[in-house]
């Protein structure tokens, strides 16, 4: 089996990274909506950004101030910064990376379960990345609660993929210090039970 990043890694080489703007753009879409309800002014940082391409879709918004995205994979990172001139793109390991200056807002798509410790990653992004006041909303759709996608880790051969219940996920976030927490499952279709949404609010 291979890591996570050698897995997207060779997504890069082989193209088919830029599916995941294909498969994800509809509920990464809801995912915005959520952080532009309050209709204020913010800063954002897509943690496990890939090509970019939700960094780029967000910073459109006239609200967002400063966009930009950090990945553990470095062909992902340079062929964000090759696409992209507008919005700045880090490499560097999510267990230890640090913003030079923490934001509004942190959001991610189908990247938390690829942690051995997911827990620990939204610790570090509550108390080190997150504003006060500010937001942490992830996507995912590996998890327990969907059925369609629990052969998913041996399909891909990924060496890492936690399959929590929806309330395993609520319980990480509460534990680490998120005081509003809710979640949403958007885009549901006959067996599909929709990309599992979680928003943590650091009160």
């Amino acid at each position: 089996m291979k890591s996570p990043i050698e897995t997207f890694t060779n997504w890069v080489k082989t193209g088919r990274d830029e599916g995941m703007e294909k498969n994800h753009k509809e509920p990464v879409k809801k995912m915005i909506e959520l952080i532009l309800s309050s209709n204020k002014q913010f800063s954002i940082i897509d943690a496990g950004c890939g090509n970019g391409w939700a960094v780029r879709l967000i910073s459109s918004n006239k609200n967002c101030l400063v966009a930009s995205g950090v990945d553990g994979s470095k062909l992902m990172i340079k062929k964000a910064k090759k696409i992209d001139k507008k919005n700045k793109y880090f490499h560097g390991d999510l267990n230890n990376w640090i913003p030079k200056k923490k934001v509004d807002v942190v959001m991610s798509m189908e990247v938390f379960y690829y942690f051995e410790d997911p827990k620990s990653l939204i610790s570090k992004i509550y108390h080190e990345w997150l504003n006060p006041g500010g937001q942490l909303v992830i996507g995912l759709d590996f998890y327990f609660e969907n059925p369609d996608c629990h052969n998913w880790q041996e399909q891909t051969g990924v060496s890492i993929m936690k399959l929590l219940k929806i309330n395993d996920w609520i319980k990480l976030f509460k534990k680490v210090g998120f005081k509003e927490v809710n979640k949403y499952q958007f885009c549901q279709n006959k067996s599909w039970m929709g990309t599992l949404v979680i928003q943590g609010i650091k009160i």
